[in-house]
């Protein structure tokens, strides 16, 4: 089958043209100038005065994730779906290996719960949680699996919790194969000393979540994972950084030219611990703040922490933005901490919604239109070794490709643009001056005028090569 899509203003990550695409069942095989060549195509798309784009890639989701007690509210079925009404058409999800668990046996057990049950295409990360001999052996299959990247956590201690040693022999290990480490980079005993004393002073609502994780405890943990990374030279990937205190640390270290890149979320770019978190107001009951509970978790606005993660999208110190989507419902899973900010599970659900928010900063003049393709999809494809295939609309691209409309405009919550399994939006209220008009991926229409015309079948597995982005 052939789909020809024209009119439309095409944009990648190195400018824009005025061009017509031809797909050709799953693959772009041509960009021409517009109306130079005549091609009989059985789907003819008008993109006149709207965007072409290549499909999102969100690096970062967690799809049915066990933590706190319950799991994310997302399936993969439900927020694959989600995520293709917002323009993202491929994810990359965590692998789960925790202590006294056999890597291979994490990475069977989310194949099985994503095969099948993705409307998008997917690939995986590994979170190593118990580094001993057997997963660091594992480690060395990883690459022929297609899976080139694997996440530790200095937080979490008793769940996912990585003393130093332990990175240092896994990035030894990860320097060895040209794997990409990720780190969730928080100071988890010391964390978990300040949330024990203000639980014991009385102070359990969600507003102290933030408290206990300062901003100290993630520049300590930055600087430290860039100092092991720099004595294994192994490459080094920050998740979801939040604090302007962390993102000075990898300026720093890629002033030095290391191999150090970061990644900060919607939410620290848009939510603030004063607006969210600090609710004390009529209108939000302390505890209607639980609906922001995330790790690392909302800074304040006034301190300058929102202001420094745009920043670092302009110079570049921050590479993506990813969603690090963990849903959670009010009813029943947040509510788990309701006497206890301790027990409330960390996770914001954001999956359908990063297109249109970094649209946003487009329209408020804080980065450029090639730049919001750069930071929403070929970034992370050149990052995790996807691209040629994923993250750019050229011949021999699969035809991951998102219409939007520059003109229209997107209403979120619950009641309006949300599919997400979730019982509220994190995003409630928000206005973005732009749409998400029509999503192909690999050629098959899944969302367009509307309508939802995806299946849940249609997703495959990537199966990713190194990163483009190590010296």
């Amino acid at each position: 089958m052939k789909t020809l899509i024209i009119n439309g203003t095409v944009i990648n990550a190195t400018g824009t043209a005025q061009a017509d695409v031809l797909i050709e069942d799953e693959t772009v095989v041509a960009l021409f100038s517009p109306g130079s060549q005549e091609v009989a195509a059985e789907k003819v798309i008008d993109a006149a005065g709207k965007y072409v784009i290549p499909g999102g890639i969100d690096a970062h989701t967690h799809m049915q994730m066990p933590f706190g007690g319950t799991n994310a509210s997302d399936t993969f079925e439900t927020g694959t779906r989600a995520a293709a009404w917002g323009g993202t058409t491929t994810i990359i999800d965590f692998a789960i290996q925790k202590q006294g668990e056999r890597v291979q046996d994490g990475l069977e057990t989310w194949h099985q719960l994503a095969a099948g049950n993705c409307a998008i295409d997917y690939s995986f990360h590994q979170i190593i949680g118990g580094v001993d001999d057997d997963s660091l052996k594992a480690m060395e299959s990883l690459a022929d699996e297609g899976v080139t990247s694997y996440k530790m956590f200095m937080a979490y201690p008793g769940v996912f919790y990585a003393d130093d040693a332990q990175i240092l022999r896994a990035m030894q290990k990860a320097r060895e194969l040209g794997l990409m480490t990720m780190m969730h980079a928080e100071n988890g005993p010391a964390i978990d000393v300040l949330a024990e004393q203000l639980a014991a002073q009385g102070k359990t609502a969600p507003y102290y979540h933030g408290i206990a994780r300062a901003w100290q405890m993630e520049e300590e943990a930055t600087h430290r994972a860039i100092m092991l990374a720099d004595l294994t030279d192994a490459p080094l990937y920050i998740v979801h950084m939040s604090a302007k205190q962390a993102v000075e640390q990898v300026a720093w270290a890629r002033d030095k030219a290391k191999n150090v890149f970061g990644e900060t979320c919607p939410q620290y770019l848009y939510l603030s611990l004063e607006k969210q978190l600090g609710a004390t107001s009529e209108e939000w009951g302390d505890f209607e703040a639980a609906k922001w509970v995330c790790s690392t978790p909302l800074r304040s606005e006034q301190d300058g922490h929102l202001e420094a993660m745009w920043q670092g999208l302009r110079t570049n110190d921050l590479q993506m933005v990813s969603t690090d989507h963990c849903p959670f419902c009010m009813k029943d899973q947040k509510e788990l901490g309701k006497d206890d900010f301790r027990a409330i599970p960390n996770g914001i659900g954001s999956v359908e919604h990063r297109v249109d928010l970094l649209y946003q900063g487009v329209v408020d003049g804080r980065i450029s239109l090639p730049r919001w393709v750069e930071l929403i999809s070929t970034t992370p494809a050149r990052m995790f070794g996807m691209y040629g295939k994923k993250g750019v609309i050229q011949p021999g691209a699969d035809a991951d490709i998102v219409i939007y409309d520059p003109k229209g405009r997107t209403s979120i919550g619950v009641d309006k643009t949300h599919h997400m399994n979730m019982d509220y939006s994190a995003w409630e209220g928000f206005e973005i001056d732009g749409h998400v008009d029509l999503t192909l991926s690999r050629g098959k229409v899944l969302v367009e005028d509307g309508e939802y015309h995806g299946l849940k079948s249609h997703g495959q597995f990537v199966k990713r090569g190194l990163s483009q982005y190590l010296i």
